[in-house]
């Protein structure tokens, strides 16, 4: 199991397992009251016309079709991530997706995996701080086998002690592997715990290691019996068929599952600071090869932001930071070279505040700290100028047309497009939200770009890292 956010949402997000494609990062959401019942399809379909239906049951079902070859992607979202862990018990949410693979009434342990491979498929899942995922990709004619085994570990999950030790261990040598083995994962753990003061984004989605192993048979049946019913889930299937083909197999398989009471899913906001406070995390290790640094800001995201405020914040990251005409790229690597990259990354899929991540990489190891405090001077006064001139609206229309543009490879994606509406659907948005993007990042303007870069860009709510060798090289 892989354990994101999401590829990892994280070019800087460095935890979340969800694999996103980079049209996702641009997919914002709006909170609208949109409700499905019946087949429909979007009178705004402009990126993937999905269609949608809703079981008696409470459950969400999205089809997109794609009738390229005879396959299919088979996604279940569950609207529950590691921030819904309960304190104390960090990384019981990804623990849980390792558990889902140890076996159920009606497939023995070790057999899903299994199963899904010998009939030619892939599958795999992945916990992030608001979602988790379970998914197969597979042949058309076999997509009722993975239903019928994705449903009955939705409500016949049996776990016992002999299960639960040995992949515990599991979880365990994850964290050592991806986390403790990893300088740069490291520096985004404790920049992330030092953002987050009041909330618990500022966990890791994989858990505190002194935590996870106290994690025991109570806590996982309790978490499992709290969140996986059918009405907070979503279920997506892409590729080769269509509503009306699936609508009797979803009934078939997830229709006669029990809804439950599901409990809200409660999110602190991070208080305003009163003081002047500059929080810096500096980690120096022998296994660092590269220098780094990074800067983190709190942001509003798709539940805490309006929608005109996060295309803004979208389109704002872009000039920044998105590529090789953005001003950083520009500044720091063409002009000045002194660093070899230069990149701004915004995830606005949050049930809690989003983060602003800008990570830049120095040109050279010598005289490392001198050349990253140049490096960081270069930031502020990008961030200063352009907060006290602002962009252009030239800078806006390039910058929309490139997004827009990029939507289209991700409708040739199965998985892609399965994974954009699956995040944007966990974190409270919904399908029209996905499909009228495009129409509400074109009406952005300068001056709400403009007003956003006011508003994030504060000392009190940002978090800058350096990633150092033990010894520095000298020139």
């Amino acid at each position: 199991m892989r354990f994101t956010s999401a590829v990892v949402a994280a070019r800087k997000k460095i935890f979340a397992v969800t694999a996103k494609v980079k049209v996702q990062m641009f997919l914002v959401a709006t909170l609208l009251c949109f409700a499905c019942s019946g087949i429909v399809n979007s009178a705004r379909a402009e990126l993937f016309a999905p269609q949608t239906f809703t079981l008696n049951n409470g459950m969400q079902v999205v089809v997109l079709t794609n009738r390229r070859a005879p396959i299919v992607t088979h996604m279940v979202w569950y609207k529950v991530g590691a921030v819904d862990d309960p304190w104390g018990t960090s990384g019981i949410a990804h623990f849980l997706e390792h558990l889902m693979f140890r076996g159920s009434v009606n497939v023995p342990p070790g057999m899903f995996s299994r199963r899904v491979a010998e009939n030619g498929g892939s599958g795999n899942a992945f916990t992030s701080w608001d979602y988790t995922a379970y998914h197969q990709t597979i042949a058309r004619d076999r997509l009722d086998l993975v239903m019928s085994m994705e449903a009955d570990r939705m409500k016949n999950l049996q776990l016992n002690r002999a299960q639960l030790l040995p992949e515990r261990d599991v979880i365990l040598e994850e964290r050592r592997s991806r986390i403790d083995n990893s300088p740069s994962a490291k520096l985004s753990e404790q920049m992330y715990r030092a953002l987050f003061t009041n909330s618990p984004y500022g966990r890791p989605i994989i858990g505190w290691e002194h935590e996870m192993r106290q994690l025991d048979l109570k806590d996982a049946q309790a978490f499992y019996n709290k969140w996986y019913a059918p009405n907070n889930a979503i279920l997506i299937v892409a590729g080769d068929i269509d509503a009306k083909e699936l609508r009797p197999l979803a009934e078939k398989y997830y229709g006669g599952i029990p809804k439950r009471v599901v409990p809200g899913r409660i999110r602190t906001a991070e208080p305003e600071s009163s003081a002047n406070v500059q929080r810096r995390i500096i980690m120096r290790s022998a296994e660092v090869r590269q220098s780094t640094m990074r800067r983190m800001y709190l942001a509003p995201s798709v539940s805490t932001g309006s929608p005109s405020d996060i295309c803004a914040i979208q389109i704002l990251a872009e000039i920044l930071g998105g590529g090789s005409t953005s001003r950083l790229h520009r500044k720091l690597v063409v002009e000045q070279a002194i660093a070899v990259s230069a990149s701004a990354y915004y995830d606005p899929n949050s049930l809690g505040q989003a983060v602003l991540n800008f990570s830049i990489t120095p040109r050279g190891e010598s005289e490392i700290r001198q050349r990253l405090a140049a490096i960081e001077g270069v930031l502020n006064d990008e961030i200063e100028k352009l907060v006290e001139d602002g962009v252009t609206e030239e800078e806006v229309r390039q910058v929309r047309e490139r997004m827009v543009a990029s939507t289209a490879f991700a409708r040739d994606d199965l998985e892609s497009a399965a994974r954009v509406i699956g995040a944007s659907l966990s974190t409270g948005e919904t399908i029209d939200d996905v499909e009228s993007w495009p129409q509400r990042i074109g009406a952005v303007t300068a001056e709400q770009v403009n007003k956003m870069a006011r508003l994030i860009f504060s000392n009190q709510s940002a978090v800058t890292g350096q990633l150092l060798p033990v010894q520095e090289t000298k020139p």
